[in-house]
């Protein structure tokens, strides 16, 4: 993949102003997770607009980790953008949400993860049941209990952009948007996507040049949904291998060199399935065409 950080940059910054411009949108509003998708994107920001027409949301629950948050606010102090905390506990809890599984408040961190993973570990492809909404009651509750913290999330982001005439800015990238890693109605519900065309690796690369934290780059890229529970777990492929298998299948370059072939299946499975998360609105006049999509 050939790719100049530095171009691409400036590329970005041109259509982060552009778009505003066009839109007339008197600012950003975006979450901060501690990862480095919105830690780029954040970067990306405070080189288009000025930072105090930046609003920068770290949005905690009662299941998110404490280093999670210590991320978001060193991203933020970092590249000197105000943020706020808004914790979004009381407004799962009031929508049930907690009642799914039991209180986690004060048990410790280590069972949350052995927990979580056990879980997991005890369907053969959990990944693909999730893009598919299938599986036993347990699997599906889950789904239900991670998906709705993403979207109270971006409920909040919108009604502080609407507030001040703002956009709400997204963090997906290529990657994820690919194989399906993000929550309809949730963190894909934006106005502009900055990154949604460059891969993960990408994104790391384009992390070093803008000067993201080594503590951010270097960390496990994770939705923070799943305690223990990272993205690599999730598709049982490491970002370096998936993103070769996608710019191949994207360029009909063909075989992947020094890559199973199991692994390129795996991944085609998971692209196959992650069309479902890509249906909204659908009416009677598209069945004829989702007849034989699957």
């Amino acid at each position: 993949m050939i790719f100049n950080p530095k171009d691409e940059i400036i590329r970005i910054e041109k259509f982060i102003k552009r778009t505003m411009e066009t839109y007339n949108f008197k600012g950003a509003v975006i979450g901060i997770s501690g990862g480095v998708d919105s830690a780029v994107v954040l970067a990306l920001l405070t080189r288009t607009i000025e930072k105090e027409n930046i609003l920068a949301l770290i949005l905690p629950e009662r299941d998110s980790s404490k280093e999670s948050v210590r991320d978001a606010k060193l991203v933020c102090n970092y590249f000197g953008v105000n943020y706020k905390i808004f914790p979004i506990t009381g407004a799962l809890r009031k929508l049930g949400a907690y009642s799914l599984f039991p209180p986690a408040l004060f048990i410790p961190e280590s069972i949350k993860i052995s927990y979580s993973k056990k879980r997991w570990e005890r369907y053969q492809d959990p990944y693909i049941m999730d893009l598919k909404n299938e599986g036993d009651e347990l699997f599906l509750k889950g789904l239900a209990y991670y998906r709705i913290k993403h979207r109270v999330r971006m409920c909040k982001l919108y009604m502080e952009a609407e507030k001040r005439g703002y956009c709400v800015v997204g963090t997906t990238n290529k990657t994820e948007l690919a194989l399906g890693l993000y929550v309809k109605w949730g963190d894909d519900a934006v106005d502009i996507e900055p990154i949604k065309h460059l891969y993960k690796t990408q994104v790391f690369e384009l992390a070093k040049h803008l000067g993201v934290p080594e503590k951010i780059i270097n960390k496990k890229p994770t939705p923070d949904l799943i305690p223990g529970i990272n993205d690599e777990d999730a598709f049982g492929i490491e970002y370096s291998k998936l993103d070769k298998i996608l710019f191949s299948i994207e360029s009909n370059e063909g075989k992947v060199e020094d890559i199973d072939e199991k692994l390129l299946s795996k991944v085609k499975e998971i692209m196959r399935f992650t069309k479902i998360r890509e249906l909204k609105g659908l009416g009677i006049d598209d069945i004829s065409n989702q007849k034989d999509r699957w």
